[in-house]
């Protein structure tokens, strides 16, 4: 290994261990880490800006710019408020069938727009509703959150672990529906169960509260019905843009570039109002951690350690689907799963290649790395986006979620879901592939 290969390593361990201990903000310390990249000289600005190996991801960039803009733009509708005081109606102002209403729109929120975006606007609804109905919302929003998690992990879009594997491995929109939104909805089912262990009996409301709430009219909340209708009709575009994207040859990227703009123009918002909502450090951590892993790339150390387990592997793929899947269910829990996705999808790339060209047996290390990465991120609090999200949420308004608490759930419904989703890695790809 060479001075500045080494070099490199020690700055991407250091600045994982300050990422997964929070002693400064993520996006300062990928940024700051990609800077030392460039000072140390392990990557140049073409390998930063052009290469496709090396450099940042724009299609991870821009899908999740385009998708925080279109729904910055629906928010202004007040179409989420509404959905909140319907579901709580719906339930009938009973609290633990209010969680359940909630969770379910959360996971299919997720898997539709992605989960950081869909926590950040359903948490303040649920806080509203818990105060409505008397409620401690603690445990609505870490129900929420997991509930995010798993939801995500169904599409493309709904997770950014899924963006990152699926411009490295060359999956469309449409293999994730097809490989992983079945076990998605089992484990939804498996995970309303534990949210009644957790929580069910112990959930009680104030009968007069519950009246309140359900004497609400709900349609008063939507602000702009013109505009409602305009974006769901957008929205609805989108969603078959990225479905049709292998017949039509555009990224969701660009899909979702086109629907931005589609969104501002047809709106009439002004910039202000549509930028306000996107997560400009999000998309900077992004592309600090690209920068990063793509010098890893560039002075060959993923290549080595691709090399490394290849010799290990061996050609067992079963054994090697499962310890993939289960690390990276562990891993992610412990330093998030966004940079550990990050740096394993090119040591994956160098193992199997692009999915569409391995076979099944092959194919299921990307499939194990999305499904043990998305759901072990639920293990602990910083184990992903949405949780860190909820938990911020959560502290401004009163309601302190501490590491523990959360942590306490997230293994079991860790250990839970992944006791399913083994089993189907084996089966779906070896046993019935």
């Amino acid at each position: 290994m060479t001075l500045t290969a080494a070099l490199a390593l020690a700055v991407f361990v250091v600045t994982y261990v300050v990422i997964a201990a929070e002693w400064v903000h993520r996006t300062m310390a990928a940024l700051c880490g990609a800077a030392a990249m460039v000072i140390i000289g392990a990557v140049d600005a073409h390998a930063v800006f052009f290469s496709e190996d090396t450099g940042i991801d724009w299609n991870v960039i821009f899908l999740l710019f385009g998708m925080m803009v279109i729904v910055g733009v629906l928010r202004r509708t007040g179409v989420f408020e509404y959905l909140a005081i319907r579901s709580a109606q719906v339930a009938g102002g009973q609290p633990f069938r209010t969680m359940v209403t909630l969770v379910v729109i959360t996971a299919v929120g997720s898997a539709l727009l992605d989960n950081v975006t869909t926590v950040l606007l359903i948490a303040p609804v649920t806080l509203l509703l818990c105060e409505r109905l008397a409620l401690n919302p603690v445990p609505f929003l870490i129900a929420e959150a997991m509930a995010s998690n798993i939801g995500g992990t169904a599409t493309l879009i709904g997770d950014p672990p899924n963006i990152i594997i699926a411009s490295r491995a060359d999956l469309s929109f449409n293999s994730f529906l097809v490989h992983l939104a079945p076990i998605v909805v089992v484990l939804m089912v498996v995970f309303i169960g534990l949210c009644w262990l957790f929580w069910g009996r112990r959930l009680t409301s104030d009968p007069e509260r519950a009246d309140a709430v359900l004497a609400l009219e709900a349609r008063e909340t939507i602000r702009d019905p013109r505009l409602l209708r305009i974006m769901l009709v957008l929205l609805l575009g989108v969603l078959v843009g990225f479905v049709t994207h292998t017949a039509t040859g555009l990224d969701p990227s660009m899909v979702a570039l086109l629907g931005a703009g589609a969104a501002v123009l047809l709106s009439r918002t002004s910039h202000q109002e549509y930028l306000e909502d996107v997560e400009w450090g999000t998309l900077l951590f992004f592309a600090g951690l690209f920068i990063m892993v793509g010098a890893l790339v560039n002075q060959g150390i993923i290549t080595d350690l691709a090399g490394y387990l290849s010799e290990r592997v061996d050609g067992q793929w079963l054994t090697a689907a499962l310890g993939l899947t289960a690390a990276s269910a562990v891993l992610s829990g412990i330093i998030d799963n966004i940079p550990y996705v990050a740096t394993m999808a090119p040591v994956v790339y160098d193992l199997v290649g692009p999915a569409p060209t391995a076979p099944p047996d092959q194919q299921s290390l990307w499939w194990g790395l999305a499904l043990g990465a998305d759901l072990g991120g639920n293990a602990t609090a910083i184990g992903a986006s949405a949780n860190v999200v909820i938990i911020g949420i959560a502290a401004r308004n009163g309601h302190p979620i501490t590491f523990w608490t959360f942590t306490k759930y997230g293994i079991v419904v860790t250990v839970v879901t992944m006791a399913v989703a083994l089993p189907y890695v084996a089966l779906r790809y070896f046993t019935f592939a």
